[in-house]
């Protein structure tokens, strides 16, 4: 496993050296290598890329590295076509903004001209520029309705690919640095949940902390401070489920914690250049060893067969990932693929999105720089539930956790 016991700056992490202070500043913002569609367009035939949104689509901010507006913008890559000239790329930015994407976009220019048109439009002056109005241009499925009626309206016909969600599941050494530092901090949110679990006291049917009553919204609070205080934003994503809505795969409800009933914390934080962190523990307050600890021994066995087939490393079919932890849990008794049971994928990838390729369900290869959450889980509506999640990263010869975290059923202080 990685000694990820330092922060990328060299400083030791919080978490693990005792510390109670923040994590030095963040690594510079990854660049993008838009290799991978100049070989897009050598094996498909075509001229350019051209992909059209706002802050919010993660392809694009991928491509651009530009972290705003909510107001649609363009960006255009031409290729070579075969006379010698150098590949282009191109980011039509918003009016206001041009200063905020001279500074993020990696790319060759920072386009400015008609910020009032619509981006498919200024697009298509881009490619009229390079390409005189004709050729076949590769987009992205979900580019814009309006975005692809301009382009073929210019004289350009569109070929979908998925030649940037490919790009993606292949982390860089400079994305796997951010991806650490995201998932440090997600991991001092997980200490801060347990550490109040751990503090709690059983009265009566339930839990006090400090002196109230402790609910999902309360530890909710304290761990998305303590995420804030590291630099990353919950984006709306701190699950917390205690009992029966543990089995509510996504619950940012309002809940009661009694003694003795799983309390399910999924905690996957967004970092300031883009990236997620993705780490799940689940805990029980004065249990009984009854239900939830049958399903956490299942659970852990089933992480642990997932990891020892990730122990080949690349070149490892993402599926049989997924099919070892699913017969764990099954020789455990509890049923896969049905509630009561394990009743979802071992893992997906992270990055720029919190769900992205590859799938651990797939029959794909994994390949050497993929991030994938490794998260088997038991679930039953009328008790609880229990899942176990890291992040780790496939190499050659086997897999890193971004970020160790320990794995206790008894919460303890951290």
């Amino acid at each position: 496993m990685a000694d990820d016991s330092r922060t990328a700056s060299g400083e030791p992490d919080a978490r693990t050296s005792g510390q109670d202070a923040p994590a030095a500043s963040w690594p510079d913002q990854p660049s993008t290598d838009y290799e991978f569609l100049e070989a897009a367009l050598a094996e498909t035939g075509t001229e350019a890329f051209v992909h059209v949104g706002d802050r919010f689509d993660d392809d694009l901010r991928y491509l651009t590295r530009f972290s705003g507006p909510d107001r649609d913008y363009a960006f255009v890559f031409v290729g070579d076509a075969g006379d010698g000239d150098e590949p282009t790329t191109t980011l039509c930015a918003p009016a206001l903004f041009e200063e905020q994407a001279e500074r993020e976009f990696p790319g060759d220019e920072v386009r400015m001209a008609g910020v009032g048109d619509p981006a498919g439009e200024r697009a298509c002056t881009v490619l009229d520029d390079a390409l005189g109005g004709d050729g076949t241009v590769l987009v992205p499925q979900g580019i814009p309705h309006d975005a692809a009626v301009y382009l073929e309206r210019g004289g350009y016909e569109l070929r979908s690919t998925s030649a940037v969600a490919d790009g993606r599941a292949v982390k860089t050494d400079e994305e796997l640095d951010c991806l650490r530092r995201v998932q440090r901090a997600t991991a001092r949110g997980m200490a801060r949940a347990e550490t109040i679990l751990a503090e709690s006291t059983p009265e009566g049917d339930e839990l006090y902390w400090e002196g109230a009553p402790l609910s999902t919204e309360r530890l909710r609070r304290q761990v998305n401070a303590t995420l804030a205080g590291y630099g990353v934003r919950d984006a709306g994503n701190t699950v917390v489920g205690a009992g029966p809505s543990c089995a509510d795969l996504h619950f940012t409800g309002i809940d009661d914690i009694a003694p003795g009933e799983t309390v399910l914390l999924d905690i996957s934080p967004r970092g300031p250049h883009g990236y997620y962190g993705d780490l799940t523990r689940t805990f029980v307050v004065d249990g009984d060893g009854g239900w939830e600890r049958r399903a956490y021994v299942a659970v852990e066995a089933a992480q642990r067969a997932a990891f020892d087939e990730l122990n080949a490393g690349a070149g490892v079919a993402a599926s049989t990932v997924h099919e070892e932890a699913a017969a764990e849990i099954a020789a455990y008794g509890f049923s896969v693929g049905n509630e009561p049971g394990f009743t979802h994928g071992t893992g997906h990838g992270v990055g720029m999105s919190l769900h992205e390729a590859p799938s651990l369900r797939a029959d794909d290869a994994l390949q050497a720089g993929m991030v994938v959450t490794v998260e088997p889980g038991v679930y039953d509506s009328t008790q609880g539930g229990v899942r176990i999640e890291d992040l780790v990263v496939v190499t050659e010869d086997g897999y890193d956790v971004l970020a160790e975290y320990p794995t206790h059923i008894v919460p303890r202080k951290r």
